[in-house]
């Protein structure tokens, strides 16, 4: 479940504090807690509800084909967390396609699969390339910073696509993932997503003389009031709350 990936993510991530036992011996790291101590627990942690205003993604995915041919790509999503409770969502996608006269190069005999990143978790950034003279690129950047949240001009609709000549691009909001991907039959796959428990990038290439780029930007506006707490809780909790994340949700 992803709320567990959170919290157990949350326990990695937390420093070592000082603890103490039932006969007053204090110590750092992990200590063994006695049973009877156990018995007398209650209760569990959460992080604050009120410490994360705004949460942004950003996705530019660009592919210049071998034979010229380019496709587009680009959504912003955004959760905004002040009125509490379930986040106010907005999505914005753009994609685009322009194809080329010249034939696509032959890749017969290249096979490339990248089913398997849809079981990874976590952050993730994947580059498979079966061709010659290809330039990939997946950057992802992080901003966290205190003060105003950005205004939203409007919200798009929750899917686009353009198609030309074999090739294809997608925006998509459903469900609680947001998706965009770059495809061009024969040739490969550029695609950036954002769903429960995972962030990532994927290039796959079999054509010869291609030019793919991912750019993944995450932005996460806190609150003043509790501002002090520490990164990764503020991007879990914002991650946490993004269940569900499609449009009527």
């Amino acid at each position: 479940m992803f709320r567990q990936h959170v919290w157990m993510a949350l326990l990695l991530m937390a420093p070592a504090l000082p603890l103490q036992a039932a006969d007053g011996r204090t110590g750092r790291g992990l200590t063994e807690i006695p049973d009877p101590e156990l018995s007398l627990m209650r209760g569990r942690y959460t992080v604050g509800g009120n410490n994360v205003a705004w949460f942004g993604v950003t996705m530019v995915s660009q592919w210049q084909a071998g034979n010229g041919a380019t496709l587009q790509g680009a959504l912003t999503l955004a959760m905004d967390f002040r009125s509490g409770g379930a986040p106010k969502l907005s999505f914005q996608p753009s994609v685009h396609v322009t194809a080329a006269d010249a034939p696509l190069p032959d890749t017969h005999g290249r096979s490339i699969d990248s089913s398997g990143l849809a079981n990874a978790s976590g952050l993730v950034q994947s580059v498979q390339v079966a061709g010659d003279g290809n330039v990939a690129r997946n950057v992802t950047t992080l901003t966290v910073r205190e003060g105003g949240v950005p205004a939203v001009l409007s919200d798009g609709a929750g899917n686009v696509t353009a198609q030309q000549a074999g090739a294809s691009a997608t925006a998509v909001l459903e469900g609680n993932q947001a998706r965009l991907q770059l495809q061009v039959d024969g040739q490969g796959l550029v695609q950036q997503w954002i769903r429960n428990g995972s962030v990532g990038q994927g290039i796959a290439l079999a054509g010869d003389g291609q030019i793919a780029s991912n750019q993944l930007r995450l932005e996460l506006v806190r609150n003043t009031v509790g501002g002090n707490l520490p990164l990764s809780q503020n991007v879990a909790q914002a991650i946490a709350l993004n269940r569900g994340m499609g449009p009527g949700q």
